[in-house]
């Protein structure tokens, strides 16, 4: 196995996260009539943080490697960084203080005690997540509200997963599904992100990062700004090829068994007109798979085939 060189994520952050940060919301009086970088100077910040301009130069530039927990926390906080941002920036200081070793990519199986409650979960909508964001498993109703278009069995052989990154930027169908395709598809590069800061030795995930920057002008424009987002919960209006439009809410729950799994709902409110195309969507869900069976296309467009 072969050992190289961190290529400086943690500096590409922070200077991702200072671009995004105006002097005047954090108090900071700007100094000089024209300003050649946006957002805050790194000498404006590391004031903030309270560390001298030069350690932090070399920090950015990834000439540290060695920042401790406690000055970390003080350039999140002059950041105003959230929690998942805080928490995705000692992640990369941490693989910045290490040399990275290629490691075989792991298979992953779902955790028996998510199976079992999707199994449970008859009438909800629910699939389980690996950290790549692989689909695992899904249960009838998931396969039939997200990806009808699939084969249902897809899931139990690894090397034919669906992706969910995958499916929102190269399939047209899961493009046409989403009325605000946008917020899912940041929402998805956002986790992504945490993913890879948290897991930058995983081949499969640098393969599948490299794949999309390839294949798509919009995943690269989004990785490109180092946002990340850690998906909870949030409300997703679909434009559904048998049922018609709907709004969801999807919501993540973590395995705390594994914690790179995650199984995610998509439920509505009692008596609400999504809830009932919800019910109209079980006796689709519930119905025997039929051999050669498809779903419309969306008008206009084919179906991008999605890599092995």
């Amino acid at each position: 196995m072969a050992d190289r060189e961190n290529p400086g994520e943690l500096g590409e952050y922070l200077k991702a996260c200072r671009a995004r940060v105006r002097p005047e919301q954090l108090g900071v009086t700007p100094y000089g009539d024209r300003r050649r970088v946006p957002g805050l100077r790194r000498e404006e910040l590391a004031l903030l943080a309270g560390v001298s301009p030069s350690y932090y130069a070399r920090l950015e530039q990834g000439q540290s490697r060695n920042a401790s927990p406690q000055v970390l926390d003080a350039i999140a906080a002059a950041l105003r960084l959230a929690p998942t941002e805080r928490q995705h920036l000692h992640a990369l200081a941490e693989s910045a203080g290490r040399r990275r070793i290629t490691r075989p990519a792991p298979v992953e199986h779902a955790d028996p005690a998510l199976l079992e409650l999707l199994g449970a979960m008859r009438e909800v909508p629910a699939l389980v997540l690996g950290r790549r964001g692989d689909v695992l498993a899904w249960n009838p109703m998931c396969h039939a509200l997200l990806a009808g278009h699939l084969d249902r069995d897809s899931t139990s052989v690894p090397g034919r997963r669906p992706n969910m990154t995958e499916l929102v930027f190269l399939d047209l169908h899961t493009r046409a599904l989403y009325a605000d395709w946008d917020s899912k598809a940041r929402a998805v590069v956002g986790n992504l992100r945490l993913a890879a800061g948290a897991h930058p030795d995983d081949p499969a995930l640098a393969a599948l990062i490299g794949k999309l920057i390839l294949a798509s002008r919009e995943f690269t424009t989004m990785w490109a700004d180092h946002r990340v987002q850690s998906c909870a919960t949030a409300a997703y209006e679909l434009h559904h090829p048998i049922v018609g439009t709907l709004t969801v809410t999807q919501q993540t729950l973590r395995s705390v068994e594994r914690p790179d799994q995650t199984l995610i709902t998509c439920t509505a409110p009692r008596e609400s007109a999504s809830a009932a195309a919800l019910e109209l969507l079980a006796h689709v869900a519930h119905q025997p798979v039929r051999d050669g069976a498809e779903v419309a296309e969306p008008e206009g467009a084919e179906v991008a085939e999605l890599p092995a």
